[in-house]
């Protein structure tokens, strides 16, 4: 990780990038059942020193900042708790992996919907094909609130470059939360620094009572 990278939320404004943190565009691939599956990226963005990306939802220049916060009077307050992953999790316990769930991280990308499911398939983690699926639905998860774990207690999360992906939803008309990978520090408007993560997942419709994170609200706008 850069130690020059960061995210800062700004009072009642957009999200501040520094550090030349890579942007692109991703969508969701779903298989022949409609479950999702994998990632594509249908578009990469010119590597900035810095840019600041809209947190409001009402901006004419998205994905970026064009001051709409300050015409709509947007209040974006951050309510999101500072509790760290770990204390927030529940866990599910199987026979060769465990699971940490954190729900009010969901943003609805459905990754763990597959084969049953991934708290089944942690249940039944001694089977080869269940666990390999568990594992990767887990992986996908752009959120970070799915986590499986092998028996020695280690993460098996993907090592995700530092980068950020805006999540497009076609297929609903509308778009989808900001995914930060890589353990890239965020920093809230009071200056305090939230728990770094391998992934977040960044509102960008204002509407998420769990600001700043997504809590999928843009699915119901």
């Amino acid at each position: 990780m850069n130690s020059q990278q960061n995210i800062e939320v700004l009072k009642d404004g957009p999200y501040q990038v520094s550090g030349n943190v890579p942007l692109c565009e991703q969508i969701i691939v779903t298989d022949n059942q409609g479950d999702s599956v994998g990632w594509h990226t249908i578009k990469q963005y010119p590597v900035r020193q810095s840019y600041a990306l809209c947190r409001c939802g009402r901006s004419k220049t998205l994905p970026f900042c064009d001051g709409s916060h300050v015409t709509i009077g947007f209040h974006g307050q951050e309510t999101a708790s500072q509790t760290p992953y770990l204390e927030l999790a529940r866990k599910i316990t199987g026979p060769d992996l465990e699971l940490t769930d954190v729900e009010e991280l969901c943003v609805g990308a459905g990754f763990c919907d597959r084969a049953g499911g991934i708290w089944f398939l942690t249940r039944h983690s001694d089977d080869p094909t269940s666990r390999h699926i568990a594992i990767e639905e887990a992986a996908n998860c752009p959120s970070g609130r799915l986590i499986e774990w092998d028996k020695d207690g280690h993460p098996l999360e993907p090592d995700l470059v530092p980068s950020i992906a805006l999540v497009e939803l076609p297929g609903l008309g509308i778009v989808g939360p900001i995914w930060v990978r890589g353990g890239i520090p965020l920093e809230s408007a009071d200056g305090h620094l939230y728990e770094i993560r391998r992934r977040v997942t960044l509102c960008r419709c204002g509407k998420s009572k769990n600001k700043p994170f997504c809590d999928g609200s843009h699915v119901h706008r």
